[in-house]
């Protein structure tokens, strides 16, 4: 009998799963879009629509629980602020599975995920602040040496 075989096991354990999933789901709503392998994009959709309707529903028991899954509170601001109010008139199918090839390595098929409706300067925007920060930092800090230097 097939009783709970609603999600494929990838050949690891319920918690590496578990972990994962949340992993991706949080890079997919952090910067709404991502490339994976084609069988994770297509069981990541299940994680990613639940999450965006725990965020319609706005009560405080779903914020619990999409913080219980994601465990990231930056996350979750997002999605209970910026998409819930994108995605508020949309009946599911929040996310795209586009297929992007054949990887090089091992010759595995290939995925793009995204949200429907996506925020273009989404992707990377994170990545970018952090490294115009350590770039700011870096030149303070060969400003002062160069100051001490001097004197």
């Amino acid at each position: 009998m097939r009783h709970g075989d609603k999600q494929k096991r990838f050949n690891m354990p319920r918690s590496q799963r578990r972990a994962l999933f949340s992993n991706l789901t949080n890079a997919l709503l952090t910067h709404e879009q991502i490339m994976i392998t084609l069988p994770r994009a297509k069981e990541l959709r299940t994680f990613a629509d639940s999450m965006i309707t725990y965020a319609k529903k706005g009560d405080l028991t779903s914020r619990r629980m999409a913080l219980a899954f994601l465990r990231d509170n930056e996350v979750v601001a997002k999605l209970f602020s910026t998409l819930a109010e994108r995605y508020k008139t949309r009946n599911g199918g929040y996310t795209r599975v586009l297929k992007a090839g054949i990887r090089y390595g091992d010759a595995a098929p290939m995925a793009i995920i995204e949200l429907v409706d996506r925020d273009v300067n989404a992707k990377g925007a994170k990545d970018l602040a952090r490294v115009a920060a350590e770039k700011a930092a870096a030149e303070a800090q060969a400003k002062e040496s160069e100051e001490s230097k001097a004197e």
